[in-house]
């Protein structure tokens, strides 16, 4: 490792690294004044630029917070980067060359640098380039063709395979001078009982860019959709990745974002291409997130968002006032619940957000697929206001024709109109409601008061499809004895095992469950930072490690300290507003018979859980068949399905414990 960087060296970068290039990158600068500069600030969260940069002087300055530097401290602030991994990020982007002092003293780091992260990413992508164009890709490249991408589009995004094999990626990093340490930390391989093995196996791979265009991280897709595993397995939290703080594409829309000042958010990484290649260079994808606080801030600060009362007001010529977000989904219920969230999250950006739901359901890529790029534009183009969704989309199952109905409708959507802060825009969309309901505007206006009297409830409160109730940020759930719901029940006792009991959870290939089993959004959350962290391997590896020089008088005392590790990684690995809820799980008594086997146990709630999860899927698979023409290909491949479903729940129903 090199030592201090010559003063010559970091003056230079200084030179040739433009701070208005760099914080551009992070920021939609606007003209100020004479060599002035202002956007949204990166470091607090504001509506009114105060973030000026004067790119002669190299200096920037926050009259919001007071974050100030040049660009090096811009570097170091926004990256949480060391100063010399600063100015080495810098040098990389410049192409300068740093010279280091003679003699001078070691650096001392806590852990691999960013940059050594960052490279080994780049060893990835390439590698798993080569293995999709390699025989063993033929499944996963035939699989993006018949998506109806080309080879200069797959390409483009740099998609890859990983193979099915425990140590390839891995064998090819070690080639290449990568330590454990570094592989580990990066997030692409995890840490065994004796070596580390690859994180992602058999998987289409693509690459998680940061906004500045650095590889920092993968989403991997299953090409056997019978496997065990997830159907979509992203990077685990490194000091590189924060799904919170990531949009997959971002990199490559942002120029557009900022041009156009207009973002689409779509679902998946295949929606993102087929979007871009459609001629809607703006989109982006959250990446195994929901859409939240944290991608609100990046994209404000790329459509240099403001508190202009007109934004987001849609003119007769179907232009827009201000910046525009777009979402797309797949159903009017996912729909519905994002825009619930959006209420509950930030209305002046709501009243810039736009929803659009494509016929049957389909999503970008499936659209473009059958009906090429044009229907991708005009899926976009139809977008609604989100309050227009929201308040349409509660009103679309309740009978208008009949007085209870006009009622039930009321007393439904006067709570989402009571919700918009704007009093201007609240009372349009309340003399809109009256019309819609075709009731009296003045009955209408008198309902939307007293519902703004009255608590708005969370956007993700009650589940009506599983009776889950979701807590709020650091809340506390309610004691499982309360719950009323068997499913609800079922999936909670399962993560007090994983948490306060992974060796028997473990035999029960608990940890293998898919992410879907879990349909409580709380619970779901928990389960996927529980798999972040490892999932049980957390919990053995701790322990063998451990106890594999210590007297086995001493195992009981190493096992419990293993599981307070497992705890605490699952912990770091979650939303900090999860903690209390994982605290109370891992603590929460499960009912056990002393005299039964906990591994009858644990394999008993295995087995329920996959048994609901199958129960779902014929459900929804025999729905969709309802509505699907019986001479299509797609109605004779959902019969199969559908077969092959109550063949594996038959299966799992006369499995004995």
């Amino acid at each position: 490792m090199a030592g201090l960087i010559t003063k010559e060296s970091i003056e230079t970068v200084r030179n040739q690294a433009r701070l208005d290039d760099v914080v551009s990158q992070y920021v939609q600068l606007r003209n100020a004044g004479a060599d002035s500069l202002k956007g949204l600030c990166p470091f607090h969260d504001e509506r009114t630029p105060s973030f000026y940069v004067h790119p002669a002087a190299g200096y920037y300055y926050c009259f919001g917070c007071g974050e100030k530097g040049d660009v090096i401290d811009f570097v170091i602030a926004i990256e949480h980067l060391s100063f010399v991994e600063a100015v080495e990020y810098l040098a990389s982007k410049t192409g300068a060359t740093l010279a280091y002092e003679e003699g001078a003293r070691l650096r001392q780091q806590s852990g691999p640098s960013k940059a050594r992260l960052v490279d080994a990413h780049r060893v990835a992508v390439a590698y798993y380039e080569k293995q999709l164009r390699a025989d063993t890709g033929s499944a996963a490249l035939a699989y993006l063709h018949g998506r109806g991408f080309t080879d200069t589009d797959i390409a483009t995004y740099h998609i890859g395979y990983s193979p099915d094999s425990w140590d390839s990626l891995y064998g090819e990093l070690r080639k290449r001078g990568f330590a454990d340490s570094e592989i580990v930390a990066a997030g692409l391989a995890a840490q065994g009982t004796r070596s580390p093995y690859d994180r992602f196996r058999g998987r289409i791979m693509w690459p998680i860019y940061s906004i500045t265009g650095d590889p920092i991280g993968f989403g991997a897709r299953r090409l056997d959709d019978s496997d065990d595993g997830p159907k979509y397995l992203n990077t685990a939290e490194t000091p590189l990745y924060r799904k919170a703080h990531v949009l997959y594409g971002l990199n490559m829309a942002k120029k557009a974002i900022a041009k156009e000042r207009k973002v689409v958010i779509v679902e998946g990484y295949t929606d993102v291409m087929a979007a871009h290649l459609a001629g809607i260079p703006y989109a982006v994808a959250t990446c195994g997130t929901a859409f939240g606080p944290d991608h609100i801030r990046i994209i404000r600060r790329l459509l240099g968002d403001s508190q202009n009362p007109a934004a987001g007001v849609m003119l007769s010529s179907g232009n827009v006032i201000g910046g525009e977000v777009i979402f797309t989904f797949d159903g009017d219920e996912a729909g519905q619940k994002a825009a619930m969230r959006a209420f509950a999250e930030d209305q002046s950006f709501a009243a810039q957000t736009f929803v659009c739901v494509a016929p049957n359901g389909h999503d970008p890529c499936e659209v473009r697929l059958a009906k090429g790029d044009e229907a991708v534009r005009d899926l976009v183009a139809s977008r609604k206001p989100l309050f227009e969704f929201a308040i349409r989309s509660t009103l679309k199952n309740v009978p208008l024709n009949t007085a209870e109905g006009r009622a039930a409708g009321l007393r439904a959507t006067a709570p989402v109109v009571a919700r918009i802060r704007d009093r201007v825009m609240r009372h349009e969309y309340t003399r809109q409601l009256a019309d819609w309901l075709g009731m009296e505007e003045s009955l209408v206006r008198q309902a939307v008061r007293e519902a703004r009297r009255a608590p708005f409830p969370a956007p993700d409160g009650q589940d009506s499809a599983s009776g889950g109730t979701a807590p709020r940020p650091g809340a506390a759930l309610p004691p499982v004895a309360a719950l009323r719901d068997p499913v609800e029940k079922l999936e909670r006792e399962t993560l007090s095992l994983l948490l306060q009991m992974p060796s028997p959870a473990r035999k029960a290939r608990m940890d293998q469950l898919p992410i879907h089993a879990f349909v409580t959004p709380v619970h779901r959350s928990i389960y996927e930072a529980f798999l972040a962290a490892g999932g049980t391997d957390c919990y053995l590896s701790h322990f063998e490690k451990a106890a594999r020089n210590a007297p086995e008088s001493e195992h009981a005392a190493i096992a419990r300290q293993a599981i307070r590790h497992h705890i605490q990684q699952v912990l770091n690995q979650a939303d900090p507003s999860l903690a209390a809820a994982i605290t109370q799980i891992a603590v929460e008594p499960l009912p056990l018979d002393p005299e039964a086997p906990v591994d009858g146990y644990a394999l008993s709630l295995n087995a329920s859980l996959v048994r609901h999860g199958l129960n779902r899927d014929i459900s929804a698979c025999q729905s969709e068949l309802r509505r699907t023409d019986p001479s299509s290909e797609r109605y004779a491949e959902l019969s199969r399905h559908i077969l092959s479903l109550q063949q594996k729940k038959q299966r799992w129903d006369t499995t004995t414990y």
